[in-house]
């Protein structure tokens, strides 16, 4: 197929790669046109512009920082909407917010095109290895046209319900992350206090019912002081405030999550937002 890709950051690389070494014909666009050298060295071509991306492909991915370059790439000068996207099938991989899957899907829809919103969980490492989560928002039959492309990037995937649902999903699956994020932290800190094994607790622990994906994933960055970014802490933050927003137009009070967001933003102001979620612990440790 030709399939775009727009936003070949830290995953979009990974996963545009993988739809390369599928046999498909990848183009991309990346605001930092140099960022995008190296996939392009293996075979992606270069578009000037999203809307370029959207004219030569029949599928075109989306995975950007936040929902207001999402609104960018789709509906400023140039945008994915800026021609005619009749029989295209657009796909925003960014976690953006529900609202504003909605749009994207009523005005694809209008121009006689299909849209899926479908955040991904897994960070750099899922990308890297192919084994995503990919949660979906959209109508069935056009999850099942997308399937065979899923199935190149991911090991997880499914379709919960219309437009939006999809950002609805990942936002519980941030929600989850928060508590093991600050879960996995703590534990960490407290341990090292007590003056136990570091890599010796966190084996133990995964062998038992404290087992979690951030402890297993982040914990051995941690104790080798590496904090380059999986996954931004400016991005978590901003997951976190859509999440904390959704939950009260929904009526919801969570404490937790809105205590992970404020720790998050100590970190971010202590200058660190562009390090990894697992930076979390220099809360204590650089102390």
């Amino acid at each position: 197929m030709k399939v775009g890709f727009i936003g070949i950051g830290v995953m979009g690389h990974s996963i545009a790669g993988h739809l390369l070494d599928a046999g498909h014909e990848v183009h991309v666009y990346n605001r930092t046109k140099a960022k995008a050298d190296a996939i392009v060295a293996r075979g992606a071509i270069w578009q000037d512009t999203p809307w370029d991306v959207t004219a030569a492909s029949e599928v075109v991915f989306s995975m950007v920082g936040y929902p207001k370059d999402v609104e960018e790439i789709y509906y400023g000068e140039n945008g994915v909407f800026h021609g005619d996207v009749t029989g295209k099938i657009l796909v925003d991989m960014t976690t953006s917010t529900p609202t504003l899957a909605e749009k994207i899907a009523k005005t694809a829809a209008e121009k006689g095109a299909e849209a899926m919103d479908a955040p991904v969980s897994g960070g750099d490492l899922g990308a890297k290895n192919a084994t995503l989560t990919i949660m979906c928002g959209g109508e069935p039959a056009v999850f099942d046209k997308l399937l065979p492309l899923f199935q190149v990037m991911g090991k997880t995937y499914t379709l919960h319900g219309p437009a939006g649902k999809g950002q609805h999903t990942k936002m519980a699956n941030q929600i989850m992350i928060a508590g093991t994020m600050t879960g996995m932290t703590e534990m960490l800190v407290y341990a090292k206090a007590a003056g136990l094994d570091m890599p010796k607790v966190i084996q133990t622990l995964a062998g038992g019912s404290a087992s979690n994906w951030s402890m297993e994933n982040y914990g051995p960055r941690i104790l080798k002081e590496d904090y380059s970014a999986g996954f931004f802490v400016k991005h978590f933050i901003k997951d976190l405030k859509i999440a904390l927003d959704e939950a009260q137009k929904m009526s919801l009070d969570l404490p937790a999550t809105n205590l992970a967001c404020q720790l998050y933003e100590r970190l971010a102001a202590a200058g660190h937002d562009n390090d990894g979620t697992q930076a979390l612990i220099k809360l204590w440790w650089e102390q």
